[in-house]
């Protein structure tokens, strides 16, 4: 009696271990062909990522001629020029300042867009992406015309009101608004959209118990909106913050980093050393100096959204 109660466990067990093997196999086969299938993309991502990128460490160690080995003298020169120093102000300024004012403005759109009725938010999104869907370079000439000294449409507006002209590309304070303003106008549009996916995601029942509760309209938005958009908030500010410090084509049209200098940021200058100035391994070593400062705040958004997932 106790063999054959015995036999039928053995059974069960040699039956759910054979279940498990074939569905590792299973799993197996699976990753194997996912692994296949993105092979091409790992593939595409290493030569135009991944290679320039250690190529262009290789460059920033060479000299202005590119056939003797200098190791860190690049960066070594770079530190003692006072331009080197006001060209990083002036990116983490630029930067900083222009995903701000990015975030709050597509924060604000994003909840205008989604308050509207569905018939015609399709409309308002169309609209207010437009900036983004237009390439930069075009829409930056632009304002260009629009910050003219001669023919600026901004100073013959403001004529009316009795103000003077601003020298909107001619001075230092105000060639650095402008291009924040232009940089602004282009990217807070990815905000809106990706901020109002957000919102789509948040269940309408915790506004109601907040509602019930006694909250107000801020108070919805400070416990409610933005607990539920914070990892979302993050990612997006991350990614515009990589963009805004290579953006390259805004400053080159608008003021080619002048006035003397004052709006330069990192890509414009690499340029101005690397290509115009025809000494490519120092261009190279201003480019690299975005690497560090992208770093220690991908480290900082990043360390914090895994703080949140672990709590929750």
């Amino acid at each position: 009696m106790v063999d054959v109660a015995v036999q039928p466990n053995r059974g069960v067990v040699a039956g759910s271990k054979r279940k498990r093997s074939s569905l590792q196999t299973a799993m197996k086969r699976k990753s194997t062909t996912a692994f296949l299938m993105t092979l091409p993309l790992i593939i595409l991502i290493a030569v135009l990522v991944i290679y320039p990128a250690f190529y262009s460490l290789h460059l920033a160690t060479l000299n202005k001629s590119m056939q003797r080995f200098v190791g860190l003298g690049n960066f070594e020169f770079l530190f003692k020029r006072e331009t080197f120093w006001l060209v990083v102000k002036q990116s983490c300024i630029f930067a900083i300042t222009a995903v701000i004012f990015k975030a709050l403005i597509g924060f604000i759109v994003a909840h205008f867009v989604h308050n509207i009725p569905a018939k015609g938010q399709r409309k308002w999104r169309g609209m207010l992406l437009v900036p983004w869907v237009i390439p930069p370079a075009m829409s930056t000439l632009a304002w260009l015309w629009l910050f003219d000294p001669s023919y600026s449409a901004f100073n013959y507006t403001l004529a009316y009101f009795g103000v003077g002209p601003v020298p909107w590309t001619g001075d230092a304070a105000w060639a650095r608004f402008s291009v924040i303003l232009v940089n602004i106008w282009v990217g807070a549009p990815f905000f809106m959209i990706m901020y109002l996916a957000a919102l789509k995601s948040v269940p309408d029942q915790l506004y109601e118990a907040a509602a019930i509760d006694g909250a107000n309209w801020w108070q919805r938005i400070w416990y409610v909106t933005l607990p539920m958009m914070r990892n979302i908030i993050a990612i997006t500010t991350l990614f515009s913050l990589i963009v805004t410090f290579a953006n390259f084509d805004i400053v080159r049209i608008l003021t080619a980093g002048g006035p003397l200098d004052h709006t330069h940021i990192f890509a414009t200058w690499a340029f101005r050393v690397g290509i115009e100035g025809s000494d490519v391994p120092l261009g190279a070593s201003v480019s690299l100096f975005m690497v560090p400062i992208l770093a220690i705040a991908a480290v900082f958004i990043l360390r914090d959204i895994n703080k949140r997932g672990n709590e929750s």
